[in-house]
This record gives C-alpha cells, structure tokens and sequence, in this order.
C-alpha cells in the first residue's frame, strides 16, 4: 500500500511537472506568435510607406514599456496601496529608481537638441485631478500604465478600468448643459476673450471654459529656466535633472527607509545601536528588496529617454513639429484637429489617446465629439489604426502578455461583479481626474519630473493623497462588508 501510495504521488508530481513544461513551451510559443506579427505588420507598414516608422516607433517602445513594467509588476497603485495599508516601500522605491535615471536620459536627450518634452502649466488643478486620480486607482488596482500591462496578463478587470477610461473621458470633455452653471464667470469671460475658431463655442462646455478661461492663462516650465540655470549642459544636468528630479527622488527614499523599513530591518539585522553605516546598509537593502522592481525601474528610466530621443530624431528628419503634419502628408486628413494635429507628445503617456479610443467610436455611432477644444481644436479623434500614441498602449499590452506568457504568469480572470463595478467606477474617477490634472500618473508626474517640470511634484502629492483617502474608504468599505456578512450568519 505504501509502495502504492509512493508511485502514486510520485506519478502525480511528474504529471504536474510535464503540464507545467507543456504550459511553458505553449506560451513560449505564443510569446514568439505576438512578437512575429508585430514584426511583420512592422514590415508590411513600412513596405506602403517608409514614413510610418514615426508610428511604429511607438508601437516598439510599447512594446518595451510592456515588458518591464510587468516584468517589475510597476504600477503607482500597487506603490500606493503597498505603502498606505501594509507599510512595504517596495514599489514606490522602484518608482524613484526610474525617476532618477530617466532625469538623467531626457537630460542628455536635451543636450542633444531633440527633447520633445512641454511643461505643464502650473496651477490647483493638478493638485485636485490627483486626488481624484489617486482615490480611483486604488478601487480599480491598477494606475493608468498598471491597467494596460494586468490587460496583458489576461485580467478582464483591468480591460474594464481602460475602456472606462477612454469613454469617461470622452464623455468628460464634451459634456455641457447644467455643468456649465457651476463654472466660476472668471472662466467664461477669459475664454470668451480668447481668438477661437468658429466652430468652437467656448462659452458653452464646463472643459472647454476650464483650458481656455483657466489653464491657458497659467504659467509652466522647467526648472532649469525658472531658476536661470541656461548653460547648455548644466541646464538640463544641474537644474532639471539633479535639482529637480534626483535630489527629490533621494530624499523621498531617505522618509520611505525612515519611516517604513528602518524599523524592520534594524530588528532583522538585530541591530541595537545603529550607525551611519548601518542605515546605508538598510538604504541599499530597501533598494535591492526587490530585484525585479529595481530592475525594472532601471531599464524604464534608460527606455522613456530612448523614446524621447527617437522621436525628436524623426521629427527632425521629416522636419514636423506633430505627427498630423506627416499624416496630412501621406494624404490621411480623417480625423485630424482643426490644426491639422493629433495627440502626439513625444515620450511616454498615456491617457488622452485612451479619450481618443472612445470619442472615436462614439463619434462613429453619431455623437458630435469635435465641437471641443481637447478634441477639435487640438488632438483630433484619428482611426485607432493610424494613432501613434494609442499603439503605444497597445504596445504594452502586447508586452506584457509577451513576457506573463514566457513566465507562466498569463491567465485569463474575469471579475466578480464588485471587481467588475470597482474597475468601471474607478476608471471613471481616474479618468475625471486625469482631465483636471491634464495628465495622469505617467503624463503628468513621471514624464514630468524628470524633465525638470515641478507640477510633477504636485501630482505625486495630489496622487498619494488621494490614495491614502482611498485606501481608508476602501478598508471601511471591506469591514463594512465582512460586517454585513457576519449579519447574513
């Protein structure tokens, strides 16, 4: 019998062991599926036109983002999250990680004359649309860039969080009516003195009054130029990068050691009396407490400088200043703004060609999407197959479900119906939020900071505020929850 039991166990383990070999070689398999087709469409675009290599670069530096961002399971939610209900720094460290090496690659980026990066204007906004972007993201487990890449793995909460963020959007900025009423007259009167297109009625529209009345009349910059820092090598090294990314960067990573792994690993060092060389060693040990986060941070920071200087580059070869200009080139004017322009910032984002995704198709069903300023006058709502930036986020999404299928960790999930409705609800607020901020966690801190610009700053305090405002309501919401199921018994 125990011979019996022996043999059977043993048959069950190699059983086990060759499904998980099948399952490795089957998603080998359609890692290398993925990665042939976008090579070959890659291929066959290029082959109609040579010019699509503007788009494509998008579409392949997606791709890399996809990859490590899953590969160091990177999301600003999870950083949140992780740091506000259970005390680990983990995520936020390799956050900052990025940050730090990115300021240094858009700093080399500028010394060279091809930074595609425009500051945002600074103002309350920001400050108010993180929040509101912050207490979403924690109902909805995933930020902006977080949703794409779990999309990847298979998660169909996550799909649920992007397609309510690109039609809350949508409906956001072209949304009037009783709306319009609670506009401050401030706004009405600045837009209204504002030289607009016919087309436009920009005294109608809460959006349309909050750019042109509020955000257009605010100031923007980077660092290096706010402080006269304008030497062509200090400038974007000294100002943008060092005072306005990396000094930060460390002292945030000094309050994380201090006030949420210090305590931890001097008692798991058995360390008592603790001196200089002990907390850099705690310092290197936060860092290095998980290597594939860090990793991750590291390749994404060499990786967002890559694209920025790979667009500036063919933006100089075809001598455009947007993506529209090549467009209306080649002889595709379908959907392109007033200016004969599209979303095309130039570096990693994420958020508005998502509002694009669904004004294009609501415009498709007979909706008027373009009577608008964020879409008419300045994105345009082009076919998601000639939206450059939109394959970028299809590109990490591709990513991710290239590497979750060579690791084993693809796997279809479908929601609950309170995972289903958290995502829905929580992309709408993410979505609101990124139109107030202009920007989301990437746009609108990642992309920023690292550039010199301060209203990145803003966002991440907006952000973790609202976070930690969310993780609250959502604990209270859980305990609610397990009380009303204690109730049921």
């Amino acid at each position: 019998m125990a011979n019996d039991a022996k043999a059977a166990t043993a048959g069950a383990v190699g059983s086990a062991v060759a499904d998980r070999a099948w399952y490795g070689h089957k998603g080998n398999l359609y890692a290398m599926i993925i990665v042939a087709l976008v090579a070959l469409g890659s291929v066959w675009a290029l082959a109609l036109d040579s010019r699509w290599i503007y788009l494509l670069v998008y579409v392949w530096f997606g791709l890399g983002y996809g990859i490590f961002l899953q590969y160091g399971r990177f999301c600003m939610a999870s950083a949140v999250r992780d740091l506000f209900a259970v005390g680990v720094p983990r995520m936020a460290v390799g956050m900052l990680i990025a940050v730090m090496l990115f300021s240094l690659t858009a700093a080399a980026v500028q010394v060279m004359g091809v930074n595609t990066f425009h500051p945002h204007p600074m103002g309350w906004h920001i400050l108010v649309g993180a929040l509101i972007f912050g207490f979403g993201i924690v109902f909805t487990g995933g930020c902006a860039s977080g949703s794409l890449y779990k999309t990847g793995e298979g998660n169909l909460g996550s799909l649920l969080v992007v397609i309510s963020i690109s039609f809350s959007q949508a409906i956001y900025v072209a949304q009037s009516g009783w709306l319009d009423k609670l506009v401050p007259a401030a706004w009405t009167s600045s837009a209204a003195e504002k030289m607009m297109p016919e087309e436009l009625s920009v005294t109608e529209g809460w959006f349309d009054q909050f750019v042109a009345g509020y955000v257009w009349d605010l100031q923007g910059g980077q660092l290096a130029g706010q402080l006269g820092i304008d030497g062509m090598f200090t400038g974007p090294f000294i100002g943008n990068a060092l005072l306005g990314a990396i000094i930060p960067s460390l002292l945030l990573m000094l309050y994380l050691y201090n006030s949420a792994f210090k305590k931890g690993y001097l008692r798991r060092a058995k360390i008592e009396a603790p001196r200089m060389g002990d907390h850099l060693r705690g310092i290197w040990a936060m860092v290095t407490s998980s290597r594939n986060t860090a990793i991750a941070g590291l390749c994404l920071g060499l990786l967002a400088g890559g694209h920025m200087w790979a667009t500036g580059e063919l933006r100089e070869k075809y001598e455009i200043f947007n993506f529209g200009e090549l467009l209306a080139e080649m002889e595709y004017t379908d959907g392109l703004s007033m200016q004969d322009t599209v979303f095309d910032p130039g570096y990693w984002y994420i958020t508005t060609q998502e509002a694009q995704w669904g004004a294009w198709a609501m415009d498709k069903v007979g909706i008027e999407m373009t009577d608008n300023i964020f879409f008419g006058l300045e994105n345009g709502i082009p076919n998601p197959i000639i939206n450059a930036p939109g394959w970028m986020s299809i590109g990490i999404i591709f990513g991710a479900a290239i590497i979750a299928l060579s690791r084993r960790e693809f796997k279809w999930k479908v929601p609950s119906l309170e995972t289903a409705m958290f995502a829905i609800i929580g992309g709408a607020l993410m979505g609101l939020g990124a139109r107030i901020a202009m920007g989301c966690n990437i746009g609108a801190f990642f992309a920023t900071v690292t550039n010199g610009d301060l209203s990145g700053w803003v966002f991440l305090a907006g952000m973790a505020a609202g976070g930690w405002l969310g993780v609250k309501a959502f604990n209270m919401w859980m305990e609610w929850r397990a009380g009303d199921d204690d109730l049921a018994l």
